[in-house]
């Protein structure tokens, strides 16, 4: 399960790089769709940054730390880290929803895959007593 895990947190740091390039770039993005499909809009509104750091930037080091805690056999420390990822994303698709009334298609895979991240976790923090691997 362990590199289920890591394979996903990989894809996370994909996902999260690409809406992070688009945060930086003003050109004609490949997820710009509709008026309801819009990463740039997303990206470059006032709630793609905490802080002046970039959202995705936040998640590829949240999807880089659960990588690495998933080889380290962390299952506890994954949850967790999972979990709270997991509300921060869905925070995140509140705003996109009801504030800015446009998605990201970065975004929405990138909560696909913390979603998937969180299931895994759980079910390999309540897999069999002291096994740690699968």
């Amino acid at each position: 399960m362990r590199f289920l895990v890591f394979f996903l947190a990989l894809a996370g740091v994909i996902v999260s790089s690409l809406a992070l390039h688009v945060h930086y770039s003003y050109d004609v993005q490949p997820c710009d769709i509709n008026a309801h499909w819009d990463c740039g809009i997303v990206n470059h509104s006032r709630y793609a940054e905490i802080k002046h750091i970039p959202v995705a930037a936040i998640g590829i080091a949240g999807y880089v730390a659960l990588g690495i805690l998933a080889l380290a056999r962390r299952r506890g420390v994954v949850l967790l880290g999972a979990l709270a990822g997991l509300g921060f994303a869905l925070y995140l698709s509140n705003i996109e929803a009801h504030k800015l009334e446009v998605w990201c298609l970065y975004c929405v895979i990138s909560q696909g895959i913390i979603a998937l991240i969180t299931l895994c976790s759980l079910a390999w923090m309540f897999m069999g007593g002291s096994r740690t691997t699968v």
